[in-house]
């Protein structure tokens, strides 16, 4: 008989991450706290895994292997950290996979990652109201200094509230990014984490927590709209769209209903504020457009000179002086160009996996977690997961294979095509 998995996990994870992120541990905490998880799954007993959990056990196993092609100390600090996010991400998607509805609820899971959505709103404000702050981490004193010339050791220690540089390449003013090093991690993880919170408002229904959520929705609406983050309102604008669709195919009135007001609050906020010529602005900009475009092409050309491993890590772009480096602008593009055509294959196909087994969605929690997976498979193509996007839509694809294993489709028993003549009864 297995034994249970303990939730404190998840809330040193989503409740505390305001904490690790003020001690300047932010991304780190993930790989910290999947350890003693580990040690839990293996204490559970019995662990399992779905069919196709093949596909990413033999990416991580390739990603590894492509380790053979850094070449310096920076690019290994880097591959070294984005190994440690995989794993970590996969194990937390094992934690919650084998919890079961007493252990692990997905009403409490839901609202675990509501209150990460509700610091991540906080966030969002800081980068509103102080956009050139920054904070001074505990960490930022006990990091050496030739540790903190690596960017990505840099952003974690000495946290900023927006991103953005009238000068530099992009030419952006500052735009909120607080929790996270970049605006589009912050438009990414808020977009994933909007289906989790209307979970929690399913499941809770009235009550005081209830009515702080509602209030929230539209007071996060003002941080997420002067992020200016195109590929936050598509991937919202796809998902929220295919599951007014699900709804509606299911006859479920109260549910657009509800998606109806959340759209006329969008609305409302957007009016008030006057984002949509920022909007507008950032659409027309071409430039930007353009020079994505290019560095995707970069990262497909120069996998095929190096079309097995890729190249452990992204590169500086050939492009010219100033272009982001090649693997950088999209998690796709990254794991292409870092881990070449295999890594990339398996990457892909255990997303499209994924979709295509959470698919049927028996229950409301099913179908707004496989809203999840179905929108990062989109975004993967434009944003970068490694923070906790990565880890919130493996939470999503456990909750939906839960949803799915535990709500089996009803078959009605098919007639046999030779069934044997009716013996009559005695007169």
């Amino acid at each position: 008989m297995p034994g249970s998995l303990p939730r404190w996990p998840l809330y040193a994870l989503f409740v505390a991450f305001p904490l690790w992120w003020t001690l300047g541990l932010g991304d780190m905490i993930w790989p910290l706290v999947a350890i003693p998880m580990t040690v839990l799954l293996l204490r559970h007993g019995e662990l399992r895994a779905p069919k196709g959990f093949g596909l990413w056990l033999l990416f991580l196993v390739w990603l590894l292997a492509s380790g053979i092609q850094i070449d310096t100390g920076g690019r290994m600090i880097g591959f070294l950290y984005r190994a440690l996010i995989y794993l970590a991400a996969t194990v937390i998607f094992l934690y919650v996979y084998n919890g079961t509805e007493r252990d692990l609820p997905a009403r409490r899971v839901a609202l675990v990652l509501t209150a990460y959505w509700a610091a991540v709103i906080a966030g969002g404000y800081l980068g509103v109201l102080l956009p050139h702050g920054s904070l001074d981490t505990p960490m930022a004193h006990l990091v050496p200094q030739g540790l903190q010339r690596n960017e990505l050791v840099a952003h974690m220690v000495n946290p900023r509230f927006s991103q953005g540089n009238p000068d530099g390449f992009w030419q952006n003013e500052p735009r909120p990014s607080a929790p996270f090093a970049y605006t589009n991690g912050w438009g990414h993880n808020y977009a994933e984490l909007i289906p989790f919170v209307l979970v929690a408002l399913a499941h809770l229904r009235r009550g005081p927590m209830f009515r702080l959520i509602l209030v929230l929705l539209p007071v996060s609406l003002v941080p997420a709209f002067l992020t200016v983050n195109r590929g936050m309102f598509v991937a919202l604008g796809l998902g929220l769209g295919y599951a007014a669709l699900r709804m509606a195919g299911r006859g479920n009135a109260k549910g657009l209903l509800a998606l109806g007001t959340l759209l006329v609050a969008a609305l409302g906020v957007n009016l008030a504020i006057g984002v949509q010529d920022r909007v507008s602005d950032r659409v027309s900009n071409s430039e930007t457009n353009q020079t994505r475009l290019a560095v995707y092409q970069e990262a497909y050309e120069r996998t095929l000179d190096s079309p097995l491993f890729g190249y452990g890590a992204p590169r500086p772009s050939v492009l010219g002086e100033g272009v982001p480096a090649v693997g950088t602008q999209g998690q796709f593009w990254n794991v292409l160009f870092s881990h070449g055509f295999v890594g990339a294959g398996l990457f892909l196909g255990w997303f499209l996996w994924l979709c295509w087994r959470t698919r049927r969605a028996p229950t409301g929690t099913a179908l707004w977690t496989h809203v999840v997976v179905v929108m990062t498979t989109v975004m993967i193509f434009y944003y970068g997961l490694m923070d906790s996007g990565l880890v919130i839509v493996m939470i999503a694809g456990a909750l939906a294979l839960r949803e799915a294993e535990s709500h089996p489709p009803v078959r009605a028993r098919a007639a046999p095509l030779l069934a044997p003549e009716p013996v009559p009864a005695p007169l």
